[in-house]
């Protein structure tokens, strides 16, 4: 595929009998070229966002995609199509003898012709027709996506297989692959190294979630004392960050960004049984506050990036799908400021002070619920917030003890955002062996975790990492309330993607 520098490169080599247009074929009532297709001349292929990118008018060329509307005029056709690389479709204007039974809305076309200078202040060039092919025809009656029709999120989320033509989805998935390239860019530029930690994997990250055990459909039907297909039980994976951490000891600095899973029984708007984590670990570091500088460095950088490559496609969600919440302000407003930092101390006195009241009373020792970070978040301002240093015996075995006196906590932060609660998790990791020791013995976790003890035996460095959920991310900066809507394939019951 041609890449828009590459694309016009194409045309100005192209000798200028390329561009002439045969006399027989605007006469022609088919909605092909009246030249066989082994013996017309090769045109340029351009992708819709190249053509729409064009300066200036062009010789022959070739676009291929899908028709988004249809509008024939006794002197003129007018089509816009649309291949998935932008927002914005395409004007064809053709000939109406080019109008064809099979030529209607969702249609998969090929149109050959030239880019010229449009009149209309809306658009700088569009395409006029030389031929139109219909290589797909759809039934347009039946397709249950319309023409101008603006559907809910939720709506369109009943046709799994067919969303993605949407604009909303559409523009989601382009968004979601902008976010994707921004942040492995983020790392890379950064000095880290990638990782591709396990899928199926036999530790549970201590606390992470509930699991989904990974088996045969011979061992479901057979006895349970049959052995394991992996000789032990095995899991779908709910976090990477021990198995980043044993690079960590060699890379210095690595993340991942991959496929994590949560068997939570939860039908909720912001759980999802798949999702995807970046993930990081760096080594030699003792501070809490650097870890906290990464994340709101990785998400100011990714989020300029999404608004920067895709201003049209965000624009169409936070004016049609989240208006109400002034997502755009808010998070252009965010990205100039520092973030805010608490501690879990400050928190749990902020919440005992408030005047609303909780489903679940806050007290010291106690999680911090849903309900409690979202009000967190507007009392410090509508920004985002770190709460740090939690109770120990809240977390997870490895994260660093503070020793600090009876309200005992460890080295860990969470950060909350707007209208979503709980983003990013992270902490340093304990890196002292008697420490560690002596907590994985009181947990009955000595041996199953002893390849980690080793991680502290042999070249133990200060080190720490964090963890953010990708789609809880895009879900806060769209301003999408349903956490379901930002995934490629909604899971439904009827449906054979599951």
């Amino acid at each position: 595929m041609l890449g828009a520098r590459g694309g016009w490169r194409v045309l100005r080599r192209c000798p200028s009998s390329i561009f002439s247009s045969s006399s027989s074929s605007s006469s022609s009532s088919s909605s092909s070229s009246s030249l066989p297709r082994e013996q017309r001349a090769p045109a340029a292929r351009l992708r819709v966002r190249q053509a729409l990118g064009a300066r200036e008018a062009a010789g022959e060329v070739q676009v291929q995609g899908w028709v988004r509307s249809i509008r024939a005029q006794k002197e003129v056709l007018f089509l816009h199509i649309n291949d998935g690389s932008s927002l914005e479709s395409l004007q064809v204007v053709a000939d109406p003898s080019m109008e064809s039974r099979d030529l209607s809305f969702g249609s998969a076309v090929e149109v050959r012709g030239k880019l010229v200078k449009s009149p209309h202040k809306m658009q700088n060039v569009e395409l006029k027709a030389e031929s139109i092919r219909v290589v797909g025809p759809c039934d347009a009656l039946s397709f249950p996506l319309k023409a101008k029709d603006r559907r809910p999120l939720e709506d369109i989320r009943q046709f799994p297989h067919l969303r993605c033509r949407s604009n909303a989805l559409g523009a989601l998935l382009r968004i979601r692959s902008e976010a994707t390239a921004a942040i492995h860019s983020f790392f890379q530029d950064n000095g880290y190294v990638h990782i591709h930690t396990p899928i199926i994997t036999s530790n549970d990250c201590e606390g992470a979630g509930e699991l989904f055990q990974v088996e045969t459909s011979n061992e479901t039907r057979e006895s349970a004392e049959k052995n394991h297909f992996f000789n032990g039980p095995a899991f779908l994976t709910v976090s990477g960050q021990l198995h980043l951490e044993v690079m960590a000891g060699a890379f210095t600095h690595v993340f991942t960004f991959g496929p994590t899973f949560r068997a939570e029984n939860s039908q909720s708007r912001r759980h999802l049984a798949e999702f995807y984590m970046v993930e990081a670990e760096l080594s030699f570091t003792e501070s809490l506050q650097d870890i906290m500088q990464v994340m709101e460095d990785l998400f100011k950088t990714a989020t300029s990036t999404v608004f920067s490559r895709c201003p049209r496609d965000v624009e169409l969600f936070h004016k049609y799908v989240a208006p109400a919440q002034k997502t755009k302000g808010r998070l252009d407003q965010m990205l100039k400021n520092r973030f805010v930092t608490i501690s879990y101390n400050e928190a749990v006195e902020i919440l005992k002070q408030a005047s609303q009241t909780f489903a679940f009373k806050p007290e010291w020792g106690c999680d911090l619920q849903t309900e409690h970070e979202k009000y967190l978040v507007q009392h410090c301002g509508e920004v985002p917030v770190f709460v740090v240093n939690y109770p120990y015996d809240l977390k997870p075995f490895y994260m660093r003890d503070n020793e600090d006196g009876p309200q005992r906590t460890v080295a860990a932060v969470d950060l909350l955002v707007p209208g979503i609660g709980e983003l990013c998790g992270g902490s340093l990791r304990e890196e002292r062996l008697p420490f560690l020791e002596s907590r994985l013995q009181r947990l009955g976790l000595a041996d199953a975790y002893q390849w980690y003890l080793d991680l502290r035996k042999f070249g133990s460095v200060p080190h720490g990492g964090f963890g953010m959920g990708f789609e809880r991310y895009l879900q806060y900066i769209l301003g999408v309330d349903n956490i379901k809507d930002v995934i490629p394939f909604p899971r439904f019951p009827h449906s054979c993607l599951l």
